[in-house]
């Protein structure tokens, strides 16, 4: 099973993550975290080009092929293999990402998009996508606080600078794909405590196991 998780920035999904992880293996499932950018060798070089505040004068155009890059090498070194080893991969971002930043956010044809996703990834598209949901203003907040406490401002803070109307353009693409893809993107309240976030998360993957 592939699960996803998807939505803008400070939603918690690096927690949510692990304590899914933590439920699928109690489910007696082996879990492998992955994550994008970064989630292989050529990946985390990708990552830091992408993330860093150094990276401010990238092109729209640039960042998504970059992205498209990372995602090509992530399906085939790490994705392809952990299913073909019958284990759950969950990843921290994935092709929503693409259509919801580089679509939404910075005006890309959503369907030329989706072509080039679909080259990226071949036939291995996620099964359950979980979107945390929050208010752009909520969200961005935690994520300042998150990288100035991780001291990742400079590193990894270049999406996080981008300014509010962009997250709410952002928050939009996801939940338009959401709406268009009802039966595999399921919506949870990211504003709840995190306990509320993790049951309800649990629900929803125990509910896709069952079928």
């Amino acid at each position: 099973m592939f699960i996803t998780f998807e939505g803008i920035e400070g939603t918690g999904k690096t927690t949510q993550i692990t304590r899914l992880k933590q439920h699928m293996e109690d489910m007696g499932r082996q879990v492998l975290l992955t994550r994008e950018p970064g989630g292989s060798r050529i990946g985390r070089e990708l990552r830091r080009l992408l993330l860093t505040m150094e990276s401010s004068d990238l092109t729209g155009e640039t960042e998504l092929f970059l992205y498209l890059a990372d995602r090509a090498q992530h399906v085939r070194e790490v994705i392809r293999p952990a299913l073909e080893q019958n284990k759950v991969v969950i990843s921290d971002r994935f092709a929503d990402s693409t259509v919801a930043y580089q679509g939404y956010g910075r005006g890309i044809d959503p369907k030329l998009l989706h072509s080039f996703n679909q080259t990226a990834i071949g036939e291995y598209g996620p099964d359950l996508t979980i979107l945390l949901d929050i208010e752009p203003e909520i969200g961005l907040k935690r994520a300042m606080m998150r990288n100035m406490r991780e001291q990742k401002v400079r590193e990894e803070g270049r999406f996080e600078a981008e300014a509010l109307p962009f997250h709410k353009k952002v928050r939009e693409g996801y939940l338009t794909l959401a709406m268009l893809h009802r039966s595999r993107i399921r919506v949870v309240d990211a504003a709840q405590s995190p306990d509320e976030v993790a049951n309800a998360i649990a629900a929803v993957v125990d509910e896709c196991m069952d079928k």
